[in-house]
């Protein structure tokens, strides 16, 4: 028999279970033993070319389906929407949290997505995971066509019951997606494909890469030696956050086979709340797929084998065979700020001219360069860990040209950087425009007590000059292993005319493979992640698994970054000509007099806020800008500003800080502006946390009120 497909047993097998029909009655209809289906089935022998043709007409198939076995048959359980009942207990989930847990922001599903395919890049032959992003408008008979696809009438009363709830927290973007789709006749679909990846693999229902993306909320299934991107398994979530129908459809090529095939594994989740349709209490979620026979009443939805045109009519169709998997966001949007303009609002439409697509496409382009240009990066003889690129159609026309990202247009200064130290071509220090200087920074990694030290990480710092007009400068860009960048600040304490720079701090395995500790540093810097793995700081994981202290070793780690790179930046001192012919004479002078000590902090030398500036920004947080006056002796004080509403009488509203950072002469340690000696004064930026402010910003008045700390940290 000719094997282009799965093996004959393994497929025959499947073919039983969904035309649900016994070895018995199979022996029967083709006229022949059990004995000899069985030994089929157990691949210890295979039928004779006359007995294919039977096989072919009890199967409800052709004898080319036979042969090739490169599908299933086609008769059996049908493939549909398989919606989960409503729990026994009656409880009610009126949506999945873990789809509020981000932003519904292409930039943000540009970042996430991303880090999930640098998890699941097959490294072995050395080759980049590959990464598109497809942005298409459908309409007319395109969107006809979809819609059938995925049998929207089916779907329609569920959508119906979740928008007529004026309860809903997701009520207001589905009736949003139902005027876009119905009103306007058109749809937004973002297809997310990577290549060279591992693809969704292994068990339907138990532990599988498959399981955890499809089946599962918070089960990441990384690997536990944390070198990972993901931890939290909340990445996958913004693929249906960004979808205003909550439809997400998958095809997935995979990099090992499962039940004997690894091309064009479909399924689709839907992410709803609890509803009631036709007197049908659901729970919430509800899969696409063929029913599976082994379930209690065939009720269950799993992965199925498509067809080619199945594959094509849901716009699933991927370019070549290569392992990977392709995400299919239905009714895609970007409720964000954009980098110009504003978003839409739910009751505005969007351009015929296609403005919001190409505002889409560059807010992907701005997000994957910013986050992944060092995945981007390699030497000169080496490829990258990744490669990406974006494009967009309008009803399979191109509407913008295909746009590799290149990590030289996004990151200049830090591409050059990171290419240097690849190829080995850093100096000490910086003399010379376009140098990069290399330098290590230590990070004693904690015990389980938080207190003793277990080993010392060198983390590698890379500084150089900052392209002309490159906004912003003085940044230092910190990362991990996978070379996605968690954390972006400025390096408080530069001195005046310095010269513009930008740096890289790599730890852990991107410190290269001779880094002493890389795999501790790998573990311990990813607890101290959140979920958005988008800055260092006291996190659960860090607190259970190290101690409540452990945090603050990230902290004295990033604070000796920013004192090296103002080393590197420094130029050494000229010697004196008496310096250079008076050899150890000079050591021999004693000073005039001895140098005055430093003043203590007092009560006289306090800082003080000396002026406030604000902004009140999109999502109704206040960003604030304060300059602070240091009198001498002030330094030794450490400042904690806090947020408070203005109230007629009593004590004001206490808010909190989303985020806080030195701007000038400042730098935060564990939530206190500590100053740089002896300057007289410094600049502070600070964002509130929307979700503490009972208004938004501009609806009341705000006052800023200085905490002052006595003392060192």
């Amino acid at each position: 028999m000719e094997t282009t497909g799965t093996e004959f047993g393994p497929w025959l097998a499947r073919q039983l279970k969904l035309t649900g029909k016994s070895q018995t009655e199979l022996a029967e209809k083709v006229g022949v033993t059990r004995a000899a289906v069985s030994a089929w089935v157990t691949k210890r022998s295979t039928p004779r070319p006359e007995v294919v043709a039977l096989i072919a007409e009890a199967l409800g198939t052709d004898v080319a389906t036979v042969h090739t076995r490169d599908t299933d048959t086609t008769a059996g359980l049908p493939v549909g929407w398989y919606h989960r009942p409503e729990h026994a207990d009656r409880g009610r989930e009126m949506g999945n949290a873990a789809t509020f847990a981000f932003d519904a922001d292409v930039g943000v599903l540009a970042r996430e997505t991303g880090q999930n395919s640098l998890d699941a890049r097959l490294v072995d032959n050395g080759r980049p995971v590959r990464l598109r992003f497809t942005l298409h408008e459908i309409t007319g008979e395109k969107l006809a066509d979809f819609l059938a696809a995925v049998q929207w009438d089916e779907l329609y009363p569920h959508y119906a019951a979740v928008a007529g709830d004026a309860r809903q927290k997701v009520s207001r973007a589905v009736k949003a997606g139902l005027r876009d789709l119905h009103e306007r006749d058109r749809l937004v679909l973002l297809r997310v494909d990577d290549y060279n990846a591992v693809g969704l693999t292994g068990d339907e229902y138990d532990d599988s890469v498959y399981a955890a993306v499809v089946r599962r909320t918070l089960d990441s299934h990384n690997e536990a030696n944390g070198t990972s991107g993901g931890s939290y398994g909340l990445g996958k979530a913004t693929l249906w956050g960004t979808s205003r129908l909550g439809m997400v459809l998958i095809n997935s090529t995979l990099s090992e086979p499962y039940e004997g095939r690894t091309e064009h594994r479909v399924v689709g989740r839907l992410e709803l709340p609890w509803r009631r349709v036709d007197d049908e209490a659901l729970a919430g979620p509800a899969w696409f797929g063929r029913a599976d026979p082994d379930t209690p009443g065939a009720r269950i939805a799993r992965s199925w084998w498509a067809e080619e045109d199945t594959v094509r009519r849901l716009h699933l169709v991927r370019e070549n065979a290569e392992p990977g998997t392709s995400f299919l966001v239905v009714g895609a949007h970007d409720v964000a700020g954009l980098a110009a303009g504003k978003p839409l609002g739910d009751d505005e439409e969007p351009n015929d001219n296609g403005d919001e697509l190409r505002r889409m496409h560059r807010r992907l382009v701005d997000a994957l360069g910013r986050n992944f240009w060092a995945a981007m990066t390699a030497a000169d003889d080496a490829r990258p860990q990744l490669e990406a690129s974006v494009r967009t159609l309008r009803d399979g026309r191109e509407l913008i040209a295909e746009e590799r990202v290149d990590p030289a247009v996004a990151e200049p200064s830090r591409t050059r950087a990171l290419k240097a130290f690849l190829g080995g071509g850093t100096v000490d220090r910086l003399t010379e425009a376009g140098q990069v200087a290399q330098a290590t920074v230590p990070l004693k990694l904690p015990g389980r007590d938080g207190r003793s030290t277990t080993g010392v990480h060198e983390a590698v710092l890379l500084v150089t000059d900052a392209v002309d007009g490159e906004d912003p400068a003085n940044v230092m860009a910190a990362m991990r292993g996978n070379r996605m960048t968690v954390r972006a600040k400025n390096v408080p304490g530069i001195p005046m005319g310095a010269n513009p720079f930008q740096a890289v701090l790599l730890t852990g395995i991107a410190a290269g493979e001779k880094a002493p500790y890389a795999l501790e540093a790998e573990r311990f810097l990813r607890a101290a992640e959140p979920p958005e793995h988008n800055k260092w700081m006291q996190t659960e994981d860090l607190t259970n698994e190290y101690a409540s202290s452990a945090h603050r070793r990230v902290t004295t780690m990033i604070h000796a970054a920013h004192v090296q790179v103002k080393e590197l930046l420094a130029q050494p001192k000229r010697k004196s000509a008496a310096q250079r012919e008076g050899g150890n004479l000079a050591k021999r002078i004693a000073p005039k007099a001895n140098p005055k000590p430093r003043p203590r902090a007092g009560a006289t030398a306090r800082p003080t806020l000396a002026d406030l500036q604000h902004t009140v920004l999109p999502d109704g947080a206040w960003q604030i800008t304060g300059e602070i006056t240091i009198p001498r002796g002030g330094d030794g004080w450490g400042a904690r500003p806090t947020a408070v509403l203005a109230a007629r009488s009593g004590p004001g509203f206490r808010i909190a800080w989303a985020e806080m950072e030195g701007v000038r002469d400042c730098e935060v340690v564990d939530g206190v502006l500590r100053f740089t000696p002896g300057v007289q004064s410094a600049v502070f930026r600070a964002v509130t946390d929307p979700s503490t402010q009972p208004v938004r910003g501009g609806r009341s008045g705000l006052v800023v009120e200085l905490d002052l700390v006595e003392g060192d940290v």
